[in-house]
């Protein structure tokens, strides 16, 4: 997917996972408020921070990798009816690894 958003410095642009409520059989459990992070997989990466002398330090985040991020803690924005968030790679909580590796 192309992402019509450029990162500057250490940004990220996440596309968020679709949350949609819970059912058990047919009756529908609404979240109860409680805040939880969201979920997304990356589209887009900054080339990284400038440190104060002047030095590039990349981001450690690549594209297509699943990350958690705080609900209140990045922008959202929307782009051609698509909502997109926008974090600092110091604002992401976490990478989500697949559990299609085998245990041996």
């Amino acid at each position: 997917m192309e992402c019509l958003i450029s990162p500057l410095g250490d940004r990220v642009i996440i596309l968020p996972n679709d949350e949609g409520e819970q059912m058990y059989g047919n009756i529908v459990v609404p979240d109860m408020g409680q805040e939880k992070p969201e979920i997304g997989k990356v589209v887009a990466v900054g080339p990284g921070r400038i440190t104060p002398d002047g030095s590039l330090v990349p981001n450690q985040i690549k594209v297509g990798q699943t990350v958690l991020v705080p609900k209140f803690g990045a922008q959202k924005v929307t782009v051609e009816n698509e909502t997109y968030i926008i974090a600092s790679e110091n604002d992401v909580l976490g990478t989500l690894n697949s559990k299609d590796k085998t245990n041996e």
